[in-house]
């Protein structure tokens, strides 16, 4: 069976480019949002084995939507993905229950060794 991914960025191009390379990986893409609040929503609704997250974006950052998830599924596994520059924000998403965090420009191979990492 698939892994599940839900897909978070506020960039429909930075969803797609993820998208793409989570498939080519041999992951199953169920959903995708493009701020915190509805990041929140879909993994109440989808219940993803992996959501890969934003920490900037509209409505709701991605630190505060890990913490949200977190309280909803203690288990959840969230991957950050930054941009260069944000290390001090990768710090707090890996306190609030992050598992790891890829930066942008996205490398497919480092993706793809993340989420591996974290779903075994």
């Amino acid at each position: 069976m698939k892994n599940r991914v839900l897909v978070v960025d506020d960039a429909a191009f930075m969803r797609m480019m993820i998208k793409d390379i989570l498939k080519k990986g041999g992951f199953e893409v169920i959903g995708e949002a493009e701020d915190g609040v509805k990041a929140v929503e879909k993994y109440k609704e989808l219940r993803p084995d992996l959501v890969t997250m934003d920490i900037t974006m509209p409505e709701m950052d991605g630190i505060t939507a890990v913490k949200e998830i977190k309280k909803i599924d203690q288990n959840a596994l969230i991957i950050m993905c930054s941009a260069m520059g944000q290390q001090a924000m990768v710090i707090d998403a890996i306190q609030a229950g992050a598992k790891d965090f890829v930066v942008k420009p996205f490398q497919p191979d480092r993706v793809l060794e993340a989420v591996r990492k974290v779903i075994q």
